[in-house]
């Protein structure tokens, strides 16, 4: 089954109300299941109560970023590496390495498109 088609269930973390919007608006055309955190707290306490797929994380956050949320998320995992990828408006390759450094697995830029979620997904192999 492809990412297009599986109803993944997916930890969006993001601050943005217009973010959140636009992101859950253009997953659940797809049939994705979401769920969303504030900050990366609220998300360590979801991804602790919740079964989820694959984390979308926002990186600058208040409360806590997604750097900081993503080491603690890995710490958390007792085995299972849950697919993180950060949602960000910077591009810059040295904050994808960055990114990739502290534990995610891919990166997105915003404005949030549907079919860079697919190729990264896909590159994942998952």
């Amino acid at each position: 089954m492809s990412w297009e088609t599986k109803n993944y269930s997916i930890l969006l973390v993001e601050d943005n109300k217009l973010n959140q919007t636009v992101v859950k608006f253009t997953l659940r055309r797809y049939g994705y299941l979401i769920d969303v955190a504030n900050n990366g707290i609220e998300a360590i306490e979801m991804f602790k109560q919740g079964d989820y797929d694959f984390i979308l994380m926002d990186i600058m956050m208040p409360e806590m970023d997604g750097l900081d949320a993503t080491r603690a998320i890995r710490n958390l995992e007792n085995g299972r590496k849950i697919p993180i990828i950060a949602l960000t408006a910077d591009i810059m390759i040295a904050n994808e390495e960055k990114c990739l450094r502290n534990g995610m697995n891919g990166h997105i830029a915003k404005p949030f498109e549907i079919d860079n979620l697919f190729k990264v997904l896909k590159s994942l192999d998952l």
